[in-house]
């Protein structure tokens, strides 16, 4: 995911950066509104750390959430073929 994504779906994304950064309120993460400077401003203020840091975290945030949506679907498509190929071993064998 890059960034001009997060922003069109902060709506969606903005609990899954609350989990990420527990120190950011819910009126914080109203006023950033996805934009990114300003969420990177946010973590370097509640964090004590440095802008670089803070950019540094925020990027591989981004990267990592791409990363846990496409987990996520992953996961569900094996669930999903075991518990088909489960069924399928049920009704096949039948009673003779």
């Amino acid at each position: 995911m890059n960034w001009d994504q997060v922003e069109g779906k902060w709506k969606q994304v903005k609990g899954a950066a609350r989990e990420q950064w527990g120190k950011l309120t819910d009126d914080d993460l109203q006023a950033i509104g996805g934009r990114r400077d300003q969420l990177i401003g946010k973590i370097q203020e509640r964090y004590g750390i440095v802008r670089e840091e803070a950019t540094k975290r925020v990027d591989e945030w981004v990267k990592s959430y791409r990363g846990e949506q496409g987990a996520q679907h992953g996961a569900q498509h094996q669930d999903t073929a075991q518990h088909e190929s489960t069924h399928a071993g049920r009704s096949s064998g039948g009673h003779s």
